[in-house]
């Protein structure tokens, strides 16, 4: 008969989810990466968030870097009452990505498109070195 100690998670939610100390919900949004022969892919899923919301840059040492800031306030009068109440929403998510060398830098694109952000990094084209060729004998 295997036990549990299922009182302990509950304990400390009791403890720390309080009125004083809230329950955080931090969560990082979900990123797939995927490859095709010409590009790599990054999907960031963000619901609710604006392409004014996202900043997609190269940083000095040429890695990727994704932030995503967004902040919201609600602001409801209640008629019967002398007072406003103010409700805050802000999430904010930070990622670094190592890019391949074959990455051309110069050519990324982002775009943001029911709540997620694409960004295209387009491979750079090899060409073939042709192998065949005449020896000379000396």
């Amino acid at each position: 008969m295997m036990r549990t100690n299922s009182w302990i998670p509950t304990v400390f939610n009791d403890l720390f989810n309080t009125e004083f100390m809230p329950k955080a919900s931090a969560t990082a949004p979900a990123i797939n990466v995927k490859e095709t022969d010409k590009a790599y892919i990054v999907e960031l899923a963000a619901p609710g968030m604006k392409k004014e919301d996202f900043n997609v840059h190269i940083n000095d040492e040429g890695n990727l870097i994704i932030k995503m800031e967004q902040k919201e306030e609600k602001k409801d009068e209640e008629k019967n009452a002398r007072y406003l109440r103010r409700e805050f929403s802000y999430s904010k998510y930070e990622q670094t990505l190592i890019l391949p060398d074959d990455v051309e830098r110069e050519h990324i694109k982002a775009r943001v498109e029911h709540g997620v952000l694409t960004v295209e990094l387009p491979k750079q084209v090899q060409e073939k070195v042709k192998v065949s060729r005449q020896i000379e004998i000396g």
